[in-house]
């Protein structure tokens, strides 16, 4: 998938030293989540055991074609926040030099498009822990909608337990908004 100025593509193995360039900042994967990656070996084996899922991207920059983030539908099975195949849930991280270019609502709105019109999605759902406002401006810009609030939600990867705030969107808002 091609957007003005990214490229949503597959992982491949030797995109590993980026992510790990990216992945361990500890800015980047805590506020989502995970811990900071802390080793090029790592990254590896995220992207052959958690970036392997079918709707699984790199956000790469046109101009070099490296990985600076990652964006996922989440199926049917491979998310609890739904159990229909016909709805996914949206994940999302990008690298820290890149926060504030509106890069991650570019990817966002790519993968909305094509969760909507080449994968016959009819909701996306899509999460964030209290406190990462990046990721719900984000959600905003994109057009989702607030839907509850979860307190104490296991972080399982950070040992801990946050406030979680879920937001949807649908196809029928989404058409409307274009």
């Amino acid at each position: 998938m091609e957007t003005k100025r990214l490229i949503l593509r597959k992982w491949k193995d030797d995109d590993a030293e980026e992510l790990y360039k990216y992945a361990s900042n500890p800015d980047v994967g805590p506020i989502a989540g995970w811990p900071p990656h802390k080793s090029i070996e790592e990254s590896r084996d995220v992207i052959k055991n958690v970036l392997n899922g079918k709707e699984a991207y790199a956000i790469c920059l046109k101009e070099d074609g490296k990985a600076i983030g990652a964006i996922e539908l989440k199926l049917n099975g491979h998310t609890d926040m739904t159990e229909r195949d016909d709805e996914c849930e949206l994940g999302y991280w990008i690298g820290k030099p890149f926060w504030g270019c509106g890069i991650m609502t570019e990817a966002t709105k790519e993968i909305i498009r094509h969760a909507f019109e080449d994968c016959g999605m009819q909701k996306i759902w899509v999460g964030y822990y209290e406190g990462n406002e990046k990721s719900k401006r984000v959600q905003e810009k994109c057009g989702f909608k607030f839907q509850w609030k979860s307190e104490n939600v296991d972080v399982t990867l950070m040992h801990e337990k946050r406030n979680g705030y879920v937001s949807l969107l649908t196809k029928e808002d989404w058409l409307n908004s274009l």
